[in-house]
């Protein structure tokens, strides 16, 4: 039988292979190959070719894509289930030592993998104790198997241990973040700490965004690389809303950065001040960009593009804009961000042949990869006309986690400051209301409309300062 192959052979640089269907496939058990690609295949074929025997242990690319995509058409744990007797059948046909030495060594490898790759899974009680029932029935009689099953069980225990307080820590922030939100709407912004005075330098504050978002990406400390795709999938298969939680901490984070730039923006009360501030974060969004952290560059240029910042144009006149007009340029989302993908394909190829990690960083505009993942999904169809998976599809997914996993495991060089990190992480940002009140009061309304929305919006200001008092 044809090998799955890896994904470089699978697809050239333009996606997919326009020319699948026009010629005859081969057929292997319900497998369908073409040139020794597998393209398609029912459901239970797939599942089959998943399982080890004797003679067979599946290719890597293939365990990981069929785990990705099954969840669109069965629930793990069911998956768990038939992976189970698949193996209790494998070894009920074979020779008690050939199990011992041949089988059980395979499929204690296929649930080290499955369980290293999608801890979650292993969250459902079920999954666990189709785990724990296949791991025993391979450990019995022999303590050597019963210890590595020990180990493996361990260690995914304080794996998903470790995801559960990423989650909650990462809970606790956002409720703070929240919580000191409305305090910043009535408290003097004289009080306020400001990002110059806790990191004046350009490069060392893009280090410390650079460290946020790999630790968002890295499987010890941040849900596995994987899971953003699994989630996306399973929310639109199962419309589990809980399992797009991972999804939301990445855009929050985003939308954080974004709004923590037009605060430290609109909080001076002077024109030159603001105007600094302004070039700073400039010279901020150049080093993620040489760096190859786009999705701070993004987040940057996305606050500075805020209506309550843009609107400042006497800032903006003593600002010294042609830096800014080429990073903007870099991300232009005009051909469905060109610009941006070129630079992306220019920084994973510096990846690929790089000598130190700094080289190594690739941080994609994370919420346009969700976008091309989603379109993806949703643009070709997960069956064929004659009922097979359209594994084809599934291969082009896979490719792209694949890549954002490579990304994923470089370890940042850059040295940890702690002050910037908490400052980044847990200083209060203001909402979009305030924003526009801070704005107008540096520079006032232009016309009747914004007028009117300032004395709205200081008439809420009053009531709540009132409500604040009452307290």
């Amino acid at each position: 039988m044809p090998q799955t192959p890896p994904f470089p052979g699978m697809f050239g640089s333009s996606g997919y292979n326009k020319n699948l269907y026009q010629s005859k496939e081969e057929d292997y058990g319900g497998l369908y190959y073409h040139e020794n690609n597998l393209v398609s295949g029912s459901l239970e074929a797939l599942i089959q070719h998943l399982v080890p025997s004797v003679a067979y242990y599946p290719d890597r690319t293939y365990i990981f894509t069929f785990l990705l995509s099954s969840r669109l058409f069965i629930h793990p744990y069911e998956l768990m289930s038939k992976v189970c007797h698949l193996c209790v059948d494998h070894q009920r046909l074979s020779d008690p030592q050939v199990r011992i030495r041949k089988i059980a060594p395979k499929i204690l490898q296929l649930l080290t993998e499955w369980t290293e790759t999608f801890p979650y899974d292993f969250r459902d009680e079920r999954m666990m104790r189709s785990l724990k029932e296949l791991t025993h029935r391979l450990g019995t009689g022999d303590e050597l198997y019963r210890k590595t099953v020990q180990q493996m069980t361990q260690a995914l225990i304080r794996k998903l241990t470790a995801v559960s307080q990423y989650e909650e820590a990462l809970a606790k922030i956002n409720s703070t973040a929240t919580d000191r939100l409305t305090v910043l709407k009535t408290k003097p912004q004289s009080i306020q700490r400001d990002i110059l005075t806790i990191c004046s330098d350009p490069f060392t504050l893009a280090q410390q965004l650079t460290h946020i978002e790999l630790v968002r990406e890295h499987s010890s400390v941040s849900t596995p690389p994987s899971l953003p795709y699994a989630s996306l999938l399973r929310v639109h298969c199962f419309s589990d809303r809980k399992k797009a939680s991972n999804l939301e901490a990445y855009v929050e984070w985003f939308n954080r950065l974004s709004y923590l730039v037009a605060t430290e923006i609109c909080m001076p009360v002077k024109k030159k001040h603001r105007a600094r501030v302004i070039e700073f974060f400039i010279d901020v969004a150049r080093e993620c960009f040489n760096i190859g952290n786009f999705n701070s560059l993004m987040a940057i240029i996305s606050g500075m593009n805020m209506s309550p910042v843009s609107r400042l144009k006497k800032t903006w006149g003593k600002v010294k804009t042609a830096k800014f007009d080429i990073l903007e340029h870099q991300m232009d989302p005009s051909s469905n961000f060109y610009n941006y993908r070129t630079a992306l394909r220019g920084a994973t190829q510096r990846s690929i042949t790089a000598h130190t990690s700094r080289e190594k960083i690739v941080i994609p505009f994370f919420s346009l990869l969700i976008k091309d993942i989603y379109f993806l999904n949703e643009g070709c169809s997960n069956r064929l006309p004659n009922g097979h998976v359209n594994f084809e599809k599934f291969w082009e997914l896979a490719k792209q986690v694949s890549e954002f996993m490579t990304w994923k495991k470089v370890e940042c060089p850059f040295e940890k400051d702690r002050k910037i990190l908490q400052y980044l992480l847990t200083a209060p940002v203001f909402s979009e209301d305030a924003l526009y009140l801070a704005s107008y009061e540096s520079e006032g309304p232009e016309n009747n409309m914004e007028k009117d929305r300032w004395k709205s919006l200081r008439c809420v200001c009053v009531c709540v300062s009132q409500l604040y008092k009452c307290l």
